[in-house]
C-alpha cells in the first residue's frame, strides 16, 4: 500500500530503476539497500519501507530491465515492413533483434551483464519466473519477425532460435575470436531455413 499515492508510485519507481542501474553496471552484489538509496537520491528507510525485502527489490529491478528489453524489441519491430527476406537478410535482421549491443567495450560490458543475470536468475526460482517469461517475449518478437520475413515458425522453433542465439553470444564473450554478433549469425543462418521456412502460400502467391 505504500506506493498507492503518485509520490510513493514515483519514489517506488525511482528505486526500482536505480537498482535495475546498479545490476547492470554491477551485478547482484551491486544493488544494496544503501547503493540504491544513493542512486535514487531517496532517503535509506525508503528502500525498506517500499520493499519488505532486498530480494523483493532486485526481483522489481530484473522484471524492469526485462521489460525496456521488451519494449525496445518491440520498437524496433513496429517500423519492420512485411517483405520476403532471404536466409541471410532474416538472420541479420534477427541477430540485430536479439543482440542490440555494439562491439565496443561498453556493449560487451552489457551483454556480459545480460548473461550474468541469466545465470544469477536459474538458482534463484522466483527471479527464474521472471526470467523465463522475458525469454518468451523475446521468442514472441521472433515469431513476429519471422512472419514479417515471408517465414513461418512455431513458438517453439522461435523459442528455440532465441537459445541458440544466446548460447553462440556467450561462447563468443568466452573465445573473442568471433564477435558476438558475428557468431549468433552464424548459428542462425545454419537453420533459419529449418526453424523458419519460407511461407510456401506468399512464394506460389
Amino acid at each position: 500500500m505504500a506506493a498507492v499515492t503518485p509520490k510513493g508510485e514515483r519514489r517506488r519507481y525511482a528505486l526500482v530503476s536505480a537498482a535495475a542501474e546498479l545490476l547492470c553496471e554491477g551485478g547482484f552484489d551491486a544493488v544494496r539497500h544503501r547503493a540504491v538509496a544513493q542512486r535514487a537520491d531517496l532517503p535509506l528507510a525508503s528502500t525498506t519501507y517500499y520493499f519488505s525485502s532486498l530480494h523483493e527489490l532486485i526481483a522489481s529491478a530484473v522484471e524492469h530491465i526485462g521489460m525496456l528489453e521488451v519494449a525496445q524489441l518491440r520498437a524496433r519491430i513496429a517500423g519492420l515492413s512485411r517483405r520476403r527476406r532471404s536466409a541471410e537478410t532474416t538472420a541479420d535482421m534477427l541477430v540485430e533483434l536479439l543482440v542490440d549491443e555494439d562491439s565496443d567495450a561498453q556493449g560487451i560490458d552489457q551483454l556480459i551483464s545480460r548473461y550474468e543475470r541469466y545465470m544469477a536468475c536459474a538458482r534463484q526460482p522466483a527471479l527464474r519466473d521472471i526470467q523465463r517469461r522475458i525469454l518468451h517475449q523475446r521468442s514472441d518478437a521472433v515469431v513476429e519477425v519471422v512472419e514479417r520475413s515471408g517465414r513461418v515458425t512455431r513458438m517453439e522453433m522461435a523459442y528455440d532460435l532465441v537459445c541458440m542465439v544466446d548460447g553462440a553470444v556467450m561462447a563468443a564473450l568466452v573465445d573473442d575470436r568471433v564477435g558476438p554478433r558475428a557468431a549468433a549469425r552464424a548459428a542462425v543462418i545454419d537453420v533459419i531455413d529449418m526453424l523458419a521456412p519460407l511461407d510456401q502460400r506468399a512464394v506460389s502467391a
